[in-house]
């Protein structure tokens, strides 16, 4: 799981919201290193359910459902 962390804390990367779909709750994030991860809303830490493209954000990188990596603990920031 190239990028994960196994522990406890998850790796932390900077990106931006690159595509969400509130109906179905999904988006993709796009780290600066040009890498790619889905996210469910209910990964949003803050507790709202919706984030705008284009918003500049923190993650961490934690295993999804079936092990490939997605963004979690997602925390909008200011500047990227």
């Amino acid at each position: 799981m190239d990028g994960m962390i196994t522990g406890s804390v998850p790796e932390r990367k900077a990106g931006r919201i690159v595509a969400f779909d509130e109906e179905r709750g999904l988006g993709e994030i796009e780290a600066i290193d040009g890498r790619q991860y889905p996210f469910h809303c209910t990964a949003i830490a803050d507790g709202t359910r919706t984030i705008a493209t284009g918003v500049a954000v923190e993650f961490g990188v934690v295993a999804g459902p079936l092990g490939h990596p997605e963004a979690g603990a997602i925390r909008a920031r200011s500047g990227l």
